[in-house]
């Protein structure tokens, strides 16, 4: 091979390799554009998902989600679950009948201070009911669907409904776990007792209503959506409560007084202190 072979043959190996280099950049260059092509397309898929839900959030055919759901809601008849009394059923007193002492809670589902209340001396509540040291009764409001905008106050407040109708015990037990800090939502985050499935997904926590096909088809049905507006009025009614959570011990209101209204007890220790100074004997 002579040596003039020899350079031709190299200069033909590296056009070779520069062919073969610009072929793979193109090959690269394609991949790249397929990749952010695909990306846009999800993004987009995406986008368009979250819109179509938000257009349908309005057609919620039981619990939560629309407006014209709770317009309705408003001028039906109520449909008061077991264990209530007065009219439309929005009298609910929890407790022995016989009990000399009154506990009043007014509380919005939706309300942080009422799940801060709840966490720290719910338990203690549950406990002086079953022991006779007075009987509690319930006004629950939906004021905050209003501030906070969204309709989870009045759904969490139907589905209560449907916990009561199952037995007084299930009521205090769900009331409790919707406040709880695994399952209650951040005041400015998602509106997540709006939707039905979170509900009966908080409720399948309490054994009574685990798997309670009465209870489910009542959440999703809007069994108890217009007894829980005529809750709502109720708890409108009473002018001289300005905020929740407010406890009244036989219609004196426990906690210590601010401008912004009354702070109710914060820890169990000093509720208790509170209701054993102004029980009657």
């Amino acid at each position: 091979m002579s040596n003039r072979n020899s350079q031709a043959n190299k200069q033909a190996a590296r056009e070779r390799l520069r062919v073969e280099r610009e072929r793979q950049a193109k090959k690269e260059r394609t991949r790249r554009q397929l990749i952010v092509a695909g990306s846009v397309v999800a993004v987009l898929a995406v986008a368009g998902g979250i819109g179509l839900a938000v257009a349908n959030s309005g057609g919620s055919g039981s619990g939560g989600s629309g407006a014209d759901v709770w317009a309705k809601a408003a001028k039906a008849k109520p449909v008061p679950p077991a264990h209530t009394s007065g009219a439309n059923g929005t009298t609910v007193v929890v407790g022995k009948s016989d009990a000399k002492n009154s506990l009043e809670l007014f509380e919005d589902p939706r309300c942080p201070g009422c799940a801060a209340f709840e966490q720290n001396v719910g338990a203690t509540v549950e406990k002086d009911i079953s022991d006779g040291k007075y009987k509690a009764t319930y006004h629950l409001g939906t004021f905050l669907d209003n501030n906070l905008q969204g309709t989870g106050s009045k759904n969490a407040l139907s589905a209560l409904g449907a916990a009561l109708n199952v037995s007084p015990d299930a009521f205090l037990k769900y009331k409790y776990a919707l406040y709880s800090k695994e399952f209650h939502p951040d005041e400015t985050g998602p509106d997540k007792f709006a939707d039905d499935s979170y509900l009966i997904k908080v409720a399948d926590t309490i054994p009574a209503l685990k798997g309670n096909a009465a209870f489910q088809k009542a959440v999703k049905d809007g069994t108890y959506n217009a007894w829980a507006m005529a809750m709502s009025t109720e708890f409108d009614s009473h002018k001289d409560v300005h905020s929740t959570p407010t406890i009244k011990l036989n219609g004196k209101v426990l906690g210590s007084q601010t401008p912004q209204g009354p702070v109710a007890p914060s820890s169990a220790a000093d509720f208790s202190a509170q209701v054993e100074k102004d029980l009657k004997k």
